[in-house]
């Protein structure tokens, strides 16, 4: 078990679009594993590399442990890309381990299908919706230089720190 440092609000990689993974090799799977560690560690439902300093194009996720007696189904996706949308959205309160304490309602597609490749090489295809296509859209943003905060209507914002936005893309 390994926790990786994360990076903040402020450092400029958390802008930059991560890069595809070629191979899937041992130093892959003990970076999604670390990430794994990292993301329950600070109670996160979700990991981009990016947000460990990787510019690689993986998430780590698990949207139902933090429910009550729930146990834990992580999932791991290598260079995932949203294939399909629904027409229909969702406001949710986001939140994200890389901006502590700072939350906003953020509107997200309700269904997503998902491709990408697991930690054993196969390709798959996920269709998901609520908190689990949410927590998807989150952390595939990260990998295209994409933060939640971006996604906020600033005329509703609920916390002043999100008038950095401007900071953080000089």
């Amino acid at each position: 078990m390994a926790i990786r440092e994360l990076i903040y609000d402020g450092n400029k990689l958390l802008l930059e679009k991560s890069e595809e993974i070629k191979v899937i090799d041992e130093d892959i799977k003990k970076l999604a594993q670390d990430m794994l560690d990292t993301m329950y560690k600070y109670d996160g439902l979700g990991l981009a590399a990016i947000q460990v300093g990787k510019k690689l194009r993986m998430i780590v996720y698990d949207s139902t442990y933090i429910e009550e007696g729930a146990k834990k189904r992580p999932v791991i996706m290598i260079n995932p890309k949203i294939v399909w949308t629904s027409k229909s959205k969702v406001l949710v309160e986001e939140g994200c381990l890389s901006f502590p304490d700072v939350f906003e309602d953020v509107e997200r597609f309700e269904k997503v299908k998902v491709e990408y490749i697991g930690i054993d090489s196969k390709k798959r295809i996920k269709s998901v919706q609520g908190i689990e296509a949410v927590v998807i859209q989150h952390e595939t943003d990260h990998l295209d230089g994409i933060v939640f905060l971006d996604r906020v209507d600033k005329k509703k914002t609920k916390n002043k720190k999100n008038d950095s936005k401007k900071e953080r893309k000089k």
